[in-house]
Formats: structure tokens, sequence, C-alpha cells
């Protein structure tokens, strides 16, 4: 179809101010959260509603242009980086909390919803949505879903795939299908709503999300402890989780990254190497009690200065120095690279020494915040844009990084995704069968691959299809599937 005739069906679907078209505006969707890679799309569309959606995705499908879904474009992998001379739907106009529905601890909402305004919605009635990543004032619902975002408290209370309990989807065809569960806390048949989260926008678009939300805890306590060094606030970190607790977050930032955010918002945080922010929550008396076995514990590790949060505002001062950690960044180093790995907690230690030589033998500085207790690191490499070489250099970098990781029984990715930026990295982690099978799976939902191509998958594949010359997949050969 010509472009004109492209924006005319789009108009016709949603309205003139729905369709962005002039080169410079559709500029500003060039990149989302990681800038290293830049696509203008061919159109930009603003829906309002799920008929909005489906009648673009239809349309896209009929005429065999390539979509990709946006939220908030926050998303640090690349994953709603648009695709040449395809349309970027654009999710932000979807803002609606549908249903509050407190009795059976449930919330609908549409993919546009900011994060905390799902907890903000529920407060008074003592409840809160769990998933906390630190972009939450600004990252929406239906990307956290895609990407299937964690959160400093993701270590008790999990990722955004244990608070999705139900989703409307529009697949890549234009029909809509609904799966998982409604009010009910389960659904028959497979679990297909755990292959969509975090499926980054490859299996359909969601519309419609239900989220489970739960109770505010009896009682919430806070501590910040200072360390000389990583090590130590890491040998921390094993005590506590040694000793039977599960904290609901532990916390970690290194002495460049206190510095970055003492630099920018100033929360008081005292010199150190290494700072860690444990927080429990529960019964008052269990974490009464668990809360002193913390403190001994970090004493025993050599803590020069631990501060307990007297009251809620102070708690919130704390968690205000962790969450702008990436964005103080800005304030000493002109760019950087974050990174997002895991590595079993008990190789923390190990993989820090090695984050730090390779910090040295690139000769880029590497500043460390991350979730400890469950081994999530988030490396920012800092680098300068305008320093020829210097941004493959920190590129090269943090992809040492994930090989590190992988060496000592990680994985790619803690919560950001794979998208466009790490597919490259895919067969270190994953074998020709292992992506073959996803591949299958994709293909099931999407057999044409226009809904969000390029991404997750190195090399770009027609369904079912293996590189080379043609072999049988295992699972083809049992009859238990077959080439779309």
């Amino acid at each position: 179809m010509e472009r004109s005739r492209l924006i005319g069906a789009m108009q016709e679907i949603l309205g003139p101010d729905g369709v962005i078209h002039e080169r410079e505006q559709l500029r500003t969707y060039e990149c989302d959260g990681l800038m290293n890679y830049r696509v203008i799309p061919d159109l930009v569309v603003l829906p309002e509603s799920a008929e909005q959606v489906q009648n673009v995705v239809r349309l896209c499908y009929e005429e065999g242009i390539p979509f990709v879904a946006r939220g908030s474009g926050t998303g640090l992998s690349g994953g709603a980086l648009p695709v040449e001379a395809g349309v970027l739907i654009v999710m932000a106009r979807m803002r609606k909390i549908l249903e509050v529905d407190i009795p059976n601890q449930r919330v609908v909402v549409e993919p546009g919803v900011i994060n905390i305004w799902v907890s903000q919605e529920v407060a008074d009635d003592g409840y809160y949505y769990a998933p906390d990543p630190a972009s939450q004032i600004v990252s929406s619902i239906g990307g956290n879903l895609a990407e299937n975002s964690g959160g400093v408290h993701c270590l008790k209370y999990g990722f955004t795939t244990n608070h999705v309990t139900g989703a409307e989807v529009v697949l890549a065809d234009g029909s809509v299908v609904h799966i998982g569960g409604g009010k009910a806390p389960d659904a028959p048949g497979y679990e297909l709503l755990g292959a969509f989260v975090g499926s980054e926008g490859t299996l359909g678009i969601a519309t419609k999300i239900t989220l489970r939300i739960v109770r505010k805890p009896e009682s919430v306590r806070t501590l910040l402890a200072a360390f000389k060094d990583t090590e130590e606030a890491g040998g921390a970190v094993s005590g506590i989780i040694g000793a039977g607790i599960v904290p609901a977050a532990i916390e970690m930032m290194d002495a460049l990254t206190i510095e970055a955010v003492e630099t920018t918002v100033a929360p008081g945080f005292p010199e150190a190497g290494a700072i860690l922010i444990v927080e429990l929550d529960g019964p008052e008396a269990e974490v009464a009690s668990q809360f002193d076995k913390v403190i001994e514990t970090c004493e025993a590790n050599s803590a020069s200065e631990i501060r307990v949060a007297e009251d809620d505002e102070e708690r919130a001062l704390f968690w205000k120095g962790r969450k702008a950690a990436f964005g103080a960044m800005g304030s000493i180093s002109n760019d950087y690279y974050v990174q997002d790995g895991v590595v079993p907690r008990t190789e923390l230690g190990t993989v820090l020494k090695k984050i730090s030589a390779l910090s040295e033998e690139y000769g880029l500085r590497v500043a460390n915040v991350f979730h400890a207790g469950d081994g999530n690191l988030h490396p920012l490499v800092l680098y300068d844009n305008d320093v020829e070489g210097e941004a493959e250099r920190a590129e090269s970098l943090a992809g040492d990084i994930v090989f590190t990781c992988l060496e000592h029984g990680g994985s790619l990715t803690g919560e950001h995704g794979i998208g466009e930026d790490k597919k490259k990295y895919m067969p270190k982690m994953f074998t020709s069968d292992d992506m073959n099978v996803m591949q299958l799976l994709r293909c099931a939902f999407d057999p044409h691959q226009i809904c969000n191509p390029g991404k997750i998958f190195p090399t770009p594949r027609l369904c079912g299809e293996r590189p080379g010359p043609f072999h049988m997949h295992p699972i083809q050969k049992a009859g238990l599937a077959e080439n779309f």
C-alpha cells in the first residue's frame, strides 16, 4: 500500500490526531530508553481503545506491514525500537483503570496505565501493586508486562509474571483472545499467560490487563548499612539470606553510584565503598525479630555505619537515592550504557571483581547498582560519545560483563529483556534447538512475523526454518509440531 493511502486508512481508524506521519515528529519515537539504536518508523499511531488497536493491527496484517507496540518508551534493551517501513503503535493514550475489585484483590487496567498509579488507586483500601521497577513513576503496565519487569521488591514478591492474572490480547492477525484467568485465581488449559508475559511484544499486544494486588504489610522497617567495599556488603547479603530471612528488598550501590546520587538528589548517604538498603516487611513481631538479626549480620561483616529509617519520610529518602541512581549517572558522565544480567547470589563477589578488572582493561568506569538479594546486576558503563570509539568500547565491555555472568551460571537478563540489544548473545546461552522451539511458539501466535520483528532472535528466519540444509527438528519427528 502506498504511504499516502496507508496514512488515510489509519486516519479513518484513529482520526487525524491519532496518526503521526511528519518526519520531524516521527523522530521523537526513533528509540526507546536504549539510545544506541535508532530507527525512524514509517508511521506512529495513537489508539485510544482496544477496537482501534485491533483495526490497526488487522490493516497491518492485510497489507503485510510490520508493527511494534510501545508504552512509555522507557525500556532499556531496544525492545520497542521501531522497524523500518513499519508502524509504531503507541499505547500512551490507553490509560484507564477500568475496574478495582478489592474483595477479589484484582485491578483491571489498560496497558498505558503508569505502574505507580495502580498502588495509588488502591492505597486507601490498604493494598498495593508489588512489582516496582525503578522507573515506576513513568513506565507503563503494558511495557512492564512485555519485559516481565521486576523492581526492588521482587526478591520477596516476584516479578510482573507473578502479578498478572489475565490479559486481553490482539494477535498479529487482528483477532482478539483472552488468556489467563479473570476473577478466579487460575484458569484451565495451557499456561499461555506465562508465555505471553515477558515475550517482549512478539506474540501480540495486550489491550486489557488484570493485576493481582496485595495487602500492605502490618510493619515495614528499613535500614541503610555502609561498608568499606562491595565484598563486605556482599558478605552481609549472604549472611542475611543464609539466616533464613527473606527481606522485601536488598539493594546495593557502589562508591561511584553513591557519588552520582549525592551530586543529584543528595539523600545524605555516608561516604562508603558500598551501601546496602535492606527492607523487611510482614507481621510486626516477626519483622522486629528479624530486623535485629539483620543489624547483627551487617555488624559482623564490618559495617562502618548503620542507619535505621525512623519514619516513612526517611525511608522514602533512602529509596529516593536508590531509584534515582540511573538518572544520576548523567551528573558524572556524558553517556552510559546500562547492562542487565543475573548471577547466583553466591557468585556476586567474584563477578564484581571481574567487572572491576574489565573496567581497568577497557579504561572505562563502571558503576554498580543492583538487586543484591536475587543477583540481578545493573552495571552502568560510563563513556563519552564525543570521544571516537568510546561508545563501541562501552558496548564491548558491557558484552564481556554478560559473558562473565554466563560463565558463572547466570543469565542474559534479569528484567530488561533481550530486545535489539542482546539478541546477538542468545547463542551464548541457548542452543539452536532451544531457539527453534522458541520460534515455533512464536510462529503459533504470529506465523508471518510482523509483530515486533527482529527482536530477541539473532538471525531472521522464516517460521520453523533452520539455517543451512533442512533438518527436521526432533519435536517435528515426534509428530508434536510441524512447520508453519
